[in-house]
């Protein structure tokens, strides 16, 4: 049964108490959660949220990158690759989806998927997008930093 809770932080978190079969799958999941320093319920809330935004959205998976998980298409190119190149820009609208098809070198449906993860979760993409943004600035501006001491 749920129970909701507070936690020190006053966020509302429900209590669910879940039970394996006689399988290795709680064993893995422990494992996992001591490899990567975690607690084994928010290892477990993030691989039960991945997994039922896979099932929504069956051409997108998660992956591990530099900034940590983001989803990706199973075409290859992140979520936020694809919508990076569609929204805003300088194309008509009516060829954003082919134009992207093109530039990124996977189908229209693939885009069509992109976009589909994108309307459900559209501040976590424009987040991601702006933190790239961010990041290719910091990354700019230090090199200028390193070519004026280069001129010294």
């Amino acid at each position: 049964m749920d129970e909701p809770t507070t936690n020190d932080y006053n966020v509302v978190m429900a209590v669910v108490s879940i039970r394996f079969s006689d399988s290795p799958v709680h064993g893995r999941l422990k494992e996992r959660a001591r490899d990567r320093r975690v607690g084994i319920s928010t290892l477990a809330e993030r691989l039960i949220d991945e997994g039922l935004r896979m099932e929504s959205h069956p051409l997108v998976i998660f992956r591990e990158g530099p900034s940590g998980r983001r989803p990706v298409l199973v075409a290859g190119p992140q979520v936020a690759d694809v919508i990076g190149s569609i929204v805003g820009g300088d194309v008509p609208v009516e060829q954003r989806r082919s134009r992207a098809a093109d530039l990124l070198e996977i189908s229209e449906s693939a885009v069509d998927a992109a976009l589909a993860y994108y309307a459900d979760f559209t501040q976590e993409v424009d987040d991601e997008i702006a933190g790239r943004i961010r990041a290719a600035g910091e990354a700019e501006a230090a090199w200028r930093r390193q070519q004026d001491l280069l001129q010294r």
